[in-house]
């Protein structure tokens, strides 16, 4: 079966990635942590863009929103970078960033 964006699921170290463009930036990452420039890597990190409630009305349970990034990159210097491995941008993805710059003004999505 064709993803709809085709990509293609791409397998490095053991961990399988669903696109060759994460895959292929992870090995760079990989690359740079073993020259000491970096020196955590973390898979895909979720961080929280609305918290879970219960809608008073209705009595309905509302489950968190999420943003789910490819890495977490914590560099040598101890700062830190949220990396997607953007092919395509959609009108999701756009709202969940403008929610995760409002949520953690301390943080940026770096697109690769």
């Amino acid at each position: 079966m064709t993803h709809k964006y085709r990509a293609v699921k791409t397998v490095v170290d053991g961990i399988e990635f669903p696109s060759k463009r994460e895959a292929n930036r992870y090995r760079e990452l990989m690359l740079l942590k073993r020259a000491g420039v970096v020196s955590k890597i973390e898979l895909q990190p979720s961080f929280t863009l609305l918290n879970g409630f219960i809608h008073k009305a209705s009595g309905q349970r509302v489950r968190p929103t999420r943003y789910i990034a490819d890495f977490l990159v914590t560099y040598a210097d101890g700062h830190q970078e949220v990396e997607d491995a953007k092919g395509f941008r959609t009108p999701l993805y756009e709202l969940k960033k403008k929610l995760f710059m409002d949520r953690y003004p301390e943080l940026q999505i770096k697109e690769v």
